[in-house]
């Protein structure tokens, strides 16, 4: 099976027949309780406890996930509450359970038949009272995003319903293409220690969702054909289809490939597909003028589409040494993934010996090109706003470590794969090089691939990679937000970067302020400062048990968890360590990687790029060999 194949099979399961068939029309779920009948809805039972960062798939039809621990609770996380007084309504078994969450809880809904919804959220407060007791003073405030869009802010139940223990019922349209997402996030708002420690956070009773559109009803028994007559024919007609269907592709009739040598047989994307004429249209046939960047991929166009929309078209140029895999790679992942601090695919058009990618458009290009590019396209980025990108990076990569149902590992988070909107708002890019981390394995052993001077030691001398190989790139990130200035290489000391190293001196001195940008003319937050230097010092921590879980940086940047105390001599770049250093501070001692050593030219390149040019070719058969292996 082709990587992407399998990517798409693991996101939307074996049957994703959107239009009919399999797809759902209607789902019903008693969050945190049992199984339940009103009138002809039959709620599906949802008791599964849920820890923190934890990922629950019922059935094929929907599931959930879980974020975050409770602060201050001296009783173990419970994400279900149960009340005994009951809730006065017509099926008070909806509201005798609910399910809560510490920061983040997201449901699923699978193999949705695409059209528009009314999704019906059940809610009742059933934590405190409504007394004069102290118990009576809890506050519970938190968002809801329905498909990635903000559908209520700062939202209350009890205000809503008018009280505790009293049901309330928002219901909104929306459009479902596939799956269906509704997250409930808490924003660090309301009570945290009233009327107990660890009571906040989002809390729902129930969920139903109804198609706004006619769905065909099985004709009654007894009246015209059966209903099994028909099931068989129907049956008897889709498989007779799918062995012609078969045949044809067999013999090649129904195989597609383009002359750029790419397969596309059975390749399914979640995104939409553009014609070679439409993207020259839109960047007026790759005119120089709109050329907006160049990266190790190839060239970066704006352009404008027929409906007006801006888009940034990535065009794989010929020379490119990511090639066809890393293409695929990049378009699978991608339209996989949506959030609000991933840069969206608007979609992709691969045509004669064209590969080309288009993005939704980034007004202010990237993080790195704002701080220390050429002196006419830096921007004047004051703390609060590098301090909200800090945030946007930090949200993002929690998302792929362990809010997404993929877990993501991006490999290659460096400030030029750092996207600024209009708004300044932070979004990463460019997953050509992304990994899949499966839960069953401890890390992956892999070719080492990414940008020299961000990759962690032990992922760049040994090949062992996990998400906190991310973690240890975005602490140099926050160092270069700090700074302005980019972990560049001392060509005066070999393997030597500046910035990392220079941050280790000035703590050991406890001269930390010394490392912010002279631009900021000493106008900033020194807590918040102090709070994201730390928190880069601990990201780049000699070994990956040591570096903070990405949910865990979001909560301290927020304000939501203190950082813990950083330790001198814990962190270090790979100037200060070789290999056997590395092997000494790992904690698993049956890790067993070959040792990897790159020539290097500059800190901002990729590792493919650091091998000699008159070596590439032995080094990618190299590679290729290694890989199917």
């Amino acid at each position: 099976m082709e990587p992407v194949e399998f990517l798409l099979d693991s996101y939307f399961g074996s049957n994703y027949d959107t239009d009919f068939g399999s797809a759902s029309t209607s789902l019903y779920i008693n969050c945190g309780g049992k199984g339940v009948s009103d009138g002809n809805k039959e709620y599906d039972g949802d008791q599964d406890s849920g820890g923190a960062s934890h990922f629950s798939s019922t059935n094929n039809r929907w599931g959930f996930s879980n974020t975050g621990h409770f602060l201050d609770d001296d009783q173990p996380d419970s994400y279900i509450l149960t009340t005994n007084s009951g809730v006065p309504t017509k099926n008070s078994e909806l509201y005798t359970n609910a399910r809560t969450s510490a920061i983040s809880l997201t449901y699923y809904g699978y193999c949705m038949r695409n059209g528009s919804y009314n999704v019906s959220l059940h809610f009742a407060e059933i934590a405190f009272t409504d007394d004069t007791r102290f118990s009576s003073l809890g506050r519970r405030v938190f968002d809801i995003y329905i498909q990635g869009m903000l559908v209520e802010k700062d939202f209350d139940i009890s205000d809503r319903a008018g009280g505790v223990g009293k049901a309330i019922v928002t219901t909104y349209t929306v459009n479902v293409t596939s799956t269906l997402e509704i997250r409930l996030y808490w924003a660090g708002k309301g009570t945290i220690n009233v009327p107990t420690r660890g009571t906040y956070g989002p809390l729902i009773s129930a969920i139903s969702v109804d198609p706004n559109f006619h769905v065909p009803r099985a004709q009654e028994k007894g009246n015209g054909v059966s209903g099994g007559v028909v099931a068989g024919i129907v049956v008897g007609a889709v498989f007779s289809i799918i062995l012609i269907l078969g045949i044809l592709w067999w013999f090649g009739y129904l195989r597609r490939r383009d002359s750029s040598g790419l397969d596309l047989s059975g390749l399914e994307l979640n995104t939409g597909r553009f014609t070679l004429r439409q993207i020259k249209a839109a960047t007026n046939n790759f005119d120089v003028a709109n050329k907006i960047g160049e990266g190790g991929f190839g060239p970066v166009y704006k352009g404008v589409l027929a409906d007006g929309t801006l888009i940034a078209v990535k065009q794989l140029s010929s020379k490119s040494r990511q090639g066809n895999r890393e293409f695929l790679n990049e378009l699978g992942m991608i339209s996989a993934l949506q959030h609000k601090h991933l840069v969206k695919l608007h979609g992709c058009c691969i045509e004669g010996n064209q590969l080309l990618l288009a993005y939704e458009y980034m007004e202010n290009n990237s993080l790195a090109r704002a701080l220390f590019g050429p002196e006419e396209w830096q921007l004047e980025l004051d703390w609060p706003t590098r301090y909200k990108i800090c945030i946007g990076l930090a949200r993002g990569l929690a998302f792929l470590h362990e809010e997404s149902r993929l877990k993501i590992v991006h490999r290659d988070i460096k400030a030029t794969n750092v996207l600024l909107d209009k708004n300044l708002d932070a979004k990463i890019s460019d997953f050509g090089l992304a990994k899949l981390d499966e839960e069953d394995d401890t890390h992956i052993s892999t070719r080492v691939a990414g940008t020299y001077g961000y990759m962690a030691p032990e992922y760049a001398l040994h090949g062992y990679l996990t998400d906190k190989a991310d973690v240890y790139s975005f602490g140099i990130v926050l160092l270069e937000i700090v700074s302005g200035t980019p972990n560049t290489v001392d060509r005066l000391k070999e393997n030597h970067f500046i910035l990392l190293d220079r941050a280790i001196d000035l703590k050991t001195t406890g001269d930390l302020m010394e490392l912010a940008d002279p631009r900021l003319d000493s106008v900033y937050d020194v807590q918040e400062m102090a709070v994201v230097i730390n928190i880069a010092l601990a990201c780049t921590a000699i070994s990956p048990n040591d570096r903070p879980a990405m949910s865990s940086v979001v909560s301290m940047l927020e304000g939501r968890m203190v950082p813990q105390e950083f330790v001198v001599g814990q962190s270090a770049s790979m100037t200060k360590m070789g290999p056997k250093k590395m092997k000494q501070s790992e904690n698993t001692s049956e890790i067993q990687t070959e040792e990897t050593s790159f020539p290097y030219t500059d800190s901002s390149v990729s590792a493919i790029d650091l091998y000699p040019v008159d070596r590439f070719d032995e080094y990618m058969k190299k590679r290729d060999s290694d890989e199917d292996k």
